[in-house]
């Protein structure tokens, strides 16, 4: 019998999903993919197949909670597996920690550790361990593997996770840990696949999307990320301002008089290319905008990645290739040009034909370092980690 894996990103107000399915030992193939949104608001259910066609909807009162919508979600996998079986769900975890690495098999213990996170990723972690709590509740036996986003970074050393802070607070844990490990991670899987040499160079990838952030990936191994202690550090992003003088935040308690959770709104939700544009957080409506506030934000958002590639290729000694993903990273050719032009010091250059595809390699012959655009699919990284986790699983019962 085939075996089906469930995915899920739950976030704020929404709960993405996609199902795989695996025929005996083969690869993964997509099923189906869709989400839960609206949470509170107006919920509505869509699941489409792997080609776009729409598959179901549904919509409900604002007053359906979380657990209901998930329990929707279930019922409808579970009769739309075409006879395979529900076999583990994979989770997206925004937050590890130290010590979790690697994905894990989610138990009482593994689950407690992760709510200590909380306050790592307070936007994030509670959601994620909510839809874990409800499947487990809905589905008492079914396995679950916690993916982490920060587990791909644990390969930094002490000086790129540290901070110059009293020994007592590095002690118990504030430290850099960086985040979208699970797309950085697919990204280098992927490039291995591409352009084998090139995965074994020095890489700077561009995960840019409403959350952004860089990593610096030397063959294969994560040694640098623009995002730290949380997600707030590096890039400016949709409503985030990433790197921002702590001064800063003494200035808004000290002479604005802002409660801290004012200043965590500002930070997480009023901030970055919205705060900054007054316009939209949305990078289409941004660079379609005559607002000059608008233009400022797109011109500051280029602005930051350009330093950070210096920053992240100093890190490695050196930079062999640029890699654009996410969102803005796959979609936009503007910004990939743009990038591209002021990190030319550098000897990158694009090829403004193959800039305009969208995929792959988009440096023209000749030029010193490469280029490329890949799409990122941490779903799917996500579903491959959870049988991996199954199977050792299996391995270890047997023995």
């Amino acid at each position: 019998m085939s075996a089906g894996i469930l995915v899920i990103n739950a976030g704020s107000s929404s709960i993405k999903f996609s199902l795989y399915v695996r025929q005996g030992g083969g690869s993964l193939e997509l099923s189906s993919r869709g989400q839960v949104e609206g949470i509170g608001v107006a919920p509505s259910f869509e699941a489409k197949s792997p080609d776009g066609a729409l598959l179901a909807e549904q919509h409900w009162d604002k007053s359906t909670d979380r657990p209901s919508l998930l329990g929707h979600l279930v019922e409808w996998i579970e009769s739309h597996l075409d006879g395979a079986e529900l076999k583990a769900a994979g989770h997206r975890v925004v937050h590890g920690g130290r010590r979790f690495a690697a994905p894990m098999l989610i138990d009482d213990t593994v689950y407690s550790e992760l709510e200590r996170l909380i306050p790592l990723a307070p936007l994030h972690q509670p959601h994620n361990l909510a839809a874990i709590d409800a499947l487990r509740k809905l589905h008492p036996k079914l396995a679950q593997v916690a993916c982490f986003d920060t587990a791909f970074h644990r390969t930094h050393d002490a000086l790129a996770s540290g901070f110059a802070l009293p020994r007592a607070l590095i002690d118990e844990g504030v430290q850099r840990y960086g985040f979208h490990g699970l797309s950085y991670e697919y990204i280098a899987k992927r490039l291995r696949q591409l352009a084998p040499e090139v995965a074994k160079g020095r890489v700077v990838v561009c995960h840019l999307g409403s959350g952004a952030s860089m990593c610096a990936i030397d063959n294969g191994r994560s040694v640098a990320s623009t995002m730290g202690f949380t997600a707030l550090d590096g890039l400016p992003m949709g409503t985030r301002p990433g790197q921002l003088d702590p001064g800063v935040i003494l200035y808004l308690l000290q002479e604005k008089k802002m409660t801290a959770k004012e200043i965590e709104t500002l930070l997480y939700h009023k901030s970055g290319l919205l705060g900054m544009s007054g316009v939209s957080n949305d990078m289409r409506v941004l660079m379609t905008s005559d607002d000059v506030h608008a233009r400022e934000a797109v011109d500051y958002f280029v602005y930051r990645i350009g330093r950070e590639i210096g920053s992240l290729a100093a890190a490695m000694n050196g930079i062999d290739a640029l890699v654009f993903t996410a969102g803005i990273g796959e979609r936009s050719t503007e910004i990939r040009a743009r990038v591209v032009e002021r990190a030319a010091w550098l000897g990158f250059a694009v090829d403004e034909t193959a800039n305009l595809s969208g995929e792959g390699l988009i440096s023209p012959a000749g030029a010193k370092v490469s280029t490329w655009v890949i799409p990122t699919n941490e779903e799917l990284m996500i579903a491959d980690h959870t049988v991996e986790v199954m199977e050792a699983r299996a391995s270890a019962l047997v023995t």
